[in-house]
């Protein structure tokens, strides 16, 4: 089953600037775009980096500090106060950013964003040059597909192609992305097995499964030998 990839929901249109923009010139095209991050890239149009609305606060948070920095200080106020004092893009920016590809899923890209803690990816090509960016927000747009859609995947991709059962034998209703499953399946092992692939369907919220089974394969006919001392 062909899950949406990057590509299905990415904004192609991307505002970007280059290493050699100046701070005021970044933050003039983030204002004039309406955008909270932009990506930079170097001369041959490659992603270099990407700054934030919060590499930009630095330069605030820090404007009262003086030159005095403390003997002991971490890294990330070590990184800090670097962004603080960046007069262009190239010393302003995070880098390297963390991209992503086109042909990646949004479950991939979920995961991706969570365990980095980011709120967008700039999208890359082959050769690392900007194909677009992908945020939070478009991932979780996924969740805004009909739900007759969403059935018609369940009952073409998941019964039909994924597990090679009639689609008539199994009543789907989804409300809400809910989807609610009715019928008998053949083994009893075939019930978990369904709903993990419908629960991995595109807009799926829930699965609610009222199944029942002709066949319970899962008891084990294997009897122990009795214990011989």
């Amino acid at each position: 089953m062909r899950h949406q990839r990057v590509a299905d929901v990415m904004t192609t249109d991307v505002v970007t600037v280059g290493t050699d923009a100046g701070f005021k010139d970044v933050v003039a095209v983030m204002s004039g775009r309406g955008v909270t991050a932009v990506p930079v890239l170097d001369a041959g149009g490659r992603v270099a980096g990407i700054i934030t609305e919060s590499d930009l606060l630095r330069k605030i948070e820090y404007s009262t500090t003086g030159d005095f920095v403390p003997l002991f200080e971490r890294r990330g106020r070590r990184d800090a106060r670097r962004k603080a004092a960046a007069l262009t893009a190239a010393r302003l920016m995070t880098a390297p950013a963390v991209t992503i590809t086109a042909d990646t899923n949004l479950v991939g890209a979920a995961r991706l964003m969570s365990r980095r803690g980011l709120r967008r990816l700039p999208v890359t090509d082959a050769n690392g040059a900007l194909a677009g960016i992908v945020s939070r927000g478009d991932l979780i747009g996924v969740f805004a597909r009909p739900d007759e859609r969403i059935a018609a995947d369940v009952r073409d991709h998941v019964l039909r192609d994924a597990m090679s059962l009639d689609p008539d034998g199994v009543r789907v209703q989804v409300t809400g992305g809910v989807v609610d499953l009715d019928g008998e399946l053949e083994r009893r092992s075939l019930v978990p097995m369904l709903v993990d692939l419908v629960r991995a369907v595109d807009g799926v919220v829930g699965v609610r499964p009222h199944l029942t089974y002709r066949t319970d394969d899962t008891i084990s006919s294997y009897v122990p030998s009795p214990y011989v001392a």
